[in-house]
């Protein structure tokens, strides 16, 4: 079959493929703390605030929820006075190059879909269009092949390829609004931490910090008393598919990124990273691929 076949099911995709058809929504009066909770519970990255109504007014992210958390609010705040809107909307016949285009040109890490009622029908993120890039892939008779040993490895993008190739850490005597000033100023979801003989030995997420927002944990304690260990890591010759798969069923968002040696750690690989990259996992589609 022509690589032409294949370039064509990658740009075919449409937005209603990949959207996910529950939508997280709060009250706009509802404390943030429940968005907290909701935020775990649904294990999603933002919630839909709607109005008395059902109306979307607007979203509040994990990072809206962070910057409360910096700035002091009470956590009986209303998510009404920290959400930033309106939310951006796509239409579910869309196309997904079209759908990341909005995304890129907007910097947002999801758009709500418009159901046929004029109502929220869905809603569509980074982690659900590598969703439906890993299923093409790992069915696509191109893949096959390489599998069965009638290709060959160079076909295969790797995990280097994709990478963001750099890595702000804190120290992990660092305070929790220290870490919260480096996701904000480099617009990461997870920062490496440090000890101090520069060795990694954690992660901060901002999940981490939205829970230690939640439990009440002061900004002033240290990363330390939040972190996550053993880093999770992967090596920058591993297969992408193979790094998507660990991602997709280990439910995280992001590898940092190997060379040579575990410790040598160079860059980061983000489901973000792998959907702006717009192509499959090998080099059949990699003339399908939309610069940005």
């Amino acid at each position: 079959m022509p690589i032409i076949a294949y370039q064509n099911v990658l740009q075919g995709l449409t937005v209603q493929e990949a959207m996910r058809r529950q939508v997280i929504s709060l009250d706009r009066e509802a404390p943030l703390e429940q968005a907290v909770r909701f935020c775990i519970k649904y294990k999603v990255n933002a919630l839909l605030i709607t109005g008395e109504n059902q109306e979307a007014l607007g979203v509040l992210s994990k990072t809206d929820l962070m910057g409360a958390y910096y700035a002091g609010l009470p956590s009986d705040s209303a998510c009404g006075g920290v959400m930033v809107g309106p939310p951006l909307f796509c239409l579910p016949e869309e196309t997904l190059d079209a759908a990341l285009d909005t995304m890129r040109r907007h910097r947002v890490h999801r758009l709500y879909v418009r159901g046929e009622d004029g109502r929220t029908g869905g809603v569509l993120a980074y982690p659900d269009i590598v969703g439906i890039l890993y299923r093409y892939c790992i069915n696509c008779r191109k893949s096959l092949r390489l599998k069965e040993g009638s290709g060959t490895l160079e076909d295969n993008f790797r995990v280097r390829e994709v990478m963001t190739p750099e890595i702000h850490a804190n120290r992990e005597d660092d305070s929790l609004q220290q870490v919260m000033e480096t996701l904000a100023a480099y617009r990461f979801g997870a920062v490496l931490i440090r000890d101090g003989d520069g060795e990694a030995v954690g992660v901060v997420s901002k999940t981490d910090l939205i829970l230690a927002y939640k439990h009440g944990v002061p900004t002033e304690a240290s990363a330390r008393a939040v972190m996550n260990s053993p880093v999770q890591a992967v090596d920058a010759s591993t297969d992408l598919v193979d790094a998507i798969k660990t991602m997709i069923f280990a439910d995280v968002h992001r590898l940092f990124v190997s060379q040579d040696a575990p410790g040598n750690l160079v860059g980061i690989l983000s489901l973000s990273d792998v959907a702006r990259f717009r192509s499959g996992t090998c080099r059949a589609c990699l003339v399908s691929r939309i610069k940005i």
